[in-house]
């Protein structure tokens, strides 16, 4: 549980959605990079498997068992946003869990949780 975190002092959670994003996007460009992935256009292709609403939802779905109570909140306020302005290929249901997996991602990166945000993302990009 992160105790130092008051629901008050966090931003919005569109703000750790979108903080989230680029926080996941860092993680998965490096993942593949450490694969020995060189060339541009063949990393931006592998990526595209693992930043979509889908991917995302599914990662949400391995990782949500593991949530703290403080992390399941900010999922499902994220989740339960009002605002959906979803890609038109991803459901609204993948659209929703992909926001409160980046808010998730979001609010680590945010309290500077570096090994909490490891635990998740590595359970989030195991293996099947």
């Amino acid at each position: 549980m992160h105790e130092e975190v008051i629901g008050a002092a966090l931003p919005t959670t569109a703000a750790l959605a979108y903080l989230g994003d680029a926080r996941h996007a860092l993680y998965v460009r490096r993942m593949l990079v450490e694969k020995g992935i060189c060339k541009s256009g063949e990393l931006n292709e592998a990526s595209l498997s693992y930043v979509t609403a889908e991917a995302q939802a599914r990662m949400m779905r391995k990782i949500e068992p593991l949530l703290f109570e403080d992390e399941r909140d900010v999922y499902r306020r994220a989740a339960n946003s009002g605002h959906l302005n979803r890609p038109k290929h991803a459901s609204a249901a993948d659209y929703r869990a992909a926001t409160g997996f980046e808010a998730v991602i979001g609010m680590l990166e945010w309290v500077g949780d570096e090994e909490r945000l490891d635990i998740l993302l590595r359970a989030a990009h195991e293996e099947e």
